[in-house]
C-alpha cells in the first residue's frame, strides 16, 4: 500500500512540473508578442539592472500621468529585464497594431476551422 502511495505522489509530482513549465513558457510567449508589438510601435526599451529595481506592475500596459502627459509602461522582469516607454501616440499606434494582429490571427483560425484539425470541406 504504501508503495502504491509514493508512485501516486511522484506521479502528481511530475504532473504538476509539466503543468507549470506549460504555464510559463505561455506567459513568455505572450510578453514576447506584446513587445514586438510595443516596439514597432514605437516604444522605447530601457534595461533595468539590479541597483535600479522594477517599480512597473509586470506584464501589464499601465497608464500614468506625468508632468500633465499620459505614460504608458510595460515591465518584464524576467525575459529582457527591461520597461517599455511610450505616450499617446505609441499607444494608439499599439492598439492599432494589436487589433491587425488579432484580426490576423482569427482569420488563421477561420481558415482551419476553430473545432477541427484542418480544413473545414462543404
Amino acid at each position: 500500500m504504501e508503495r502504491r502511495s509514493v508512485t501516486n505522489i511522484a506521479r502528481l509530482t511530475v504532473a504538476a512540473m509539466v503543468l507549470l513549465t506549460g504555464c510559463a513558457t505561455i506567459r513568455r510567449l505572450q510578453a514576447r508578442d506584446t513587445e514586438e508589438l510595443l516596439t514597432a510601435a514605437g516604444f522605447k526599451k530601457q534595461l533595468v539592472d539590479d541597483t535600479n529595481p522594477l517599480e512597473a506592475t509586470p506584464y501589464r500596459l499601465v497608464s500614468r500621468t506625468k508632468d500633465g502627459t499620459m505614460q504608458y509602461t510595460y515591465a518584464d522582469p524576467d525575459n529582457c529585464r527591461c520597461v517599455y516607454f511610450g505616450g499617446s501616440k505609441e499607444y494608439a499606434e499599439y492598439q492599432r497594431l494589436r487589433r491587425l494582429d488579432d484580426e490576423r490571427r482569427l482569420a488563421a483560425e477561420d481558415a482551419w476551422g476553430r473545432n477541427s484539425w484542418g480544413l473545414e470541406l462543404p
